[in-house]
């Protein structure tokens, strides 16, 4: 851990970032694995009590962003309205994030890459005043700490869509209540206002999803759902998340968000999306 408060060091003196990766890079040899590094800065900011971007060392962002709303990051300036239905990379230094102007009514945070290109096709954007994200799958700090920041300054409502498994579940749970990983940096990462948009298990009587869509749990599935029951958040906060996560674990079953649109292609812009928000069907 030396080693690296060492290069953290000379990081903050001279007013330069590094990622995780470069810092593994500089001595190779000595750490022998990524996993020491990781190690090694969790721990440091948990002695110094801060955040990784507080020592300069900084994640590579795989967040993507549309929609409603400009901003700028340092000198760089993000028109998402110019052209509401083209993906933006979600800004690294989001302590360098100002200037947001928003024209949306709401942010909607999608798990897959694969989704929210469905939107940008559709263009969503345009009959829906709103911001679109995507995190590529677990979302990365960058992905976090943005959405938190435009939650807490524009005060609008944010709804998450993610597959209906298990894994699908853990990330809806990240975006709300954060991750065991980054537990001692929780508050500048969580965003507790987030409600889950879908899919529910419901859902797939619901609109009607044909068998062949519903793939069966694994062994592997039915073990992570059985761990996440046991997470005592879920009861004292969100116990309707819990009982759907039960549901998952009673029928058997799972199915992947495109799994909706198997009537129409474009059934998640046009209908499954905007129904559940007018129709307030979220949790």
């Amino acid at each position: 851990m030396l080693r690296v408060m060492l290069i953290v060091q000379k990081l903050l003196q001279e007013n330069k970032h590094s990622s995780k990766r470069d810092i593994y890079y500089t001595y190779p040899s000595v750490f022998l694995d990524q996993s020491v590094v990781d190690q090694a800065i969790n721990d440091i900011c948990i002695l110094m009590q801060c955040s990784r971007h507080n020592l300069n060392v900084v994640s590579a962002g795989n967040g993507l962003i549309m929609g409603w709303i400009r901003f700028s990051e340092g000198e760089r300036i993000f028109d998402c309205i110019s052209s509401p239905n083209t993906a933006h990379p979600v800004p690294v230094h989001v302590e360098e994030v100002q200037d947001i102007i928003s024209l949306a009514q709401y942010i909607l945070v999608v798990e897959k890459e694969s989704v929210f290109q469905r939107l940008a096709n559709d263009q969503f954007c345009n009959a829906n005043h709103c911001i679109v994200i995507t995190g590529r799958g677990y979302p990365d700090i960058p992905t976090r700490r943005f959405l938190r920041l435009l939650v807490e300054n524009l005060c609008l409502p944010a709804y998450c869509l993610v597959d209906c498994d298990p894994y699908g579940f853990d990330i809806l749970t990240t975006y709300r209540f954060g991750s065991m990983q980054m537990a001692y940096d929780t508050k500048h990462l969580r965003v507790p206002e987030i409600q889950w948009l879908g899919a529910f298990p419901s859902d797939s009587e619901r609109y009607f999803v044909p068998n062949q869509c519903l793939l069966p749990l694994t062994a592997e599935d039915k073990r992570k759902v059985e761990a996440m029951l046991l997470r005592c958040y879920l009861e004292r906060e969100v116990p309707q998340w819990r009982l759907e996560l039960q549901l998952i674990l009673q029928r058997g079953v799972k199915f992947e968000i495109e799994a909706l649109s198997v009537h129409a292609l474009s059934f998640l812009s046009e209908s499954y999306i905007p129904s559940k928000i007018e129709g307030k069907l979220i949790m």
